[in-house]
């Protein structure tokens, strides 16, 4: 059953109910405030520019688990002696304007809308999000952004212009960073192929609300 979320107060019903496709609420906004507890309740905003805000929870997620990402032999010496500088947080903006750009095969347009560029570079001005960006000869040629809960990324979207460099952002993400689960929300063969398994949304949240009373205790 798809809920419509009230405008006067900041609430989601529960995950659970989710459709089958994960589809689980309608409406609402993009506030930080909103966006924030979404992501704490395993919930992510998906959506074209002419539709609705509508929110999902899938019942499976595709994840990687850091220590189990698979990096070829080929990928190591690109990885090492690839020409590419990664950095962290340096050109946010420039990363997701990037991912929205990017053509997507079988997609038609973007769903990261303006509204949505928008919300998650206040999200990353207030600490929350994250970017990972590949660099070749000073030039962005890669990179991925997210949302950091606790030690869990939730992953949003990556972009690369020339070969290898969005594997590059995501085996720096798994390597160089404090993440113990990375979240890629939605299967496809190029996560899969990185070592990507699918976990049930009760594992997933286990990790979740693990980081939700950690954090407190800080």
């Amino acid at each position: 059953m798809v809920f419509s979320l009230p405008d006067d107060e900041i609430v989601f019903p529960n995950p659970e109910l989710a459709d089958e496709d994960g589809l689980l609420a309608i409406g609402g906004d993009l506030t930080p405030e909103r966006l924030i507890l979404a992501y704490r309740y395993g919930i992510f905003p998906w959506f074209s520019d002419d539709d609705p805000i509508c929110w999902y929870s899938p019942h499976e997620r595709c994840v990687i688990y850091p220590e189990r990402i698979k990096v070829s032999k080929s990928m190591k010496q690109v990885f090492k002696n690839g020409g590419f500088r990664v950095s962290v947080d340096e050109a946010f903006a420039k990363v997701i304007t990037k991912c929205a750009e990017t053509p997507r095969k079988g997609q038609a347009g973007t769903w990261i809308t303006h509204d949505m560029q928008q919300a998650y570079t206040k999200l990353y001005q207030l600490g929350w999000a994250h970017s990972v960006e590949v660099w070749k000869n000073d030039e962005l040629v890669g990179g991925l952004y997210g949302i950091a809960i606790g030690d869990v990324f939730c992953g949003e979207s990556m972009f690369s212009s020339v070969s290898n460099a969005s594997k590059v952002a995501l085996i720096f993400l798994c390597q160089q960073t404090k993440f113990k689960l990375i979240d890629c929300q939605l299967p496809n063969e190029h996560l899969l192929s990185l070592g990507a398994e699918m976990i049930n949304r009760k594992t997933y949240m286990q990790y979740i609300n693990d980081q939700s009373s950690n954090s407190n205790h800080h």
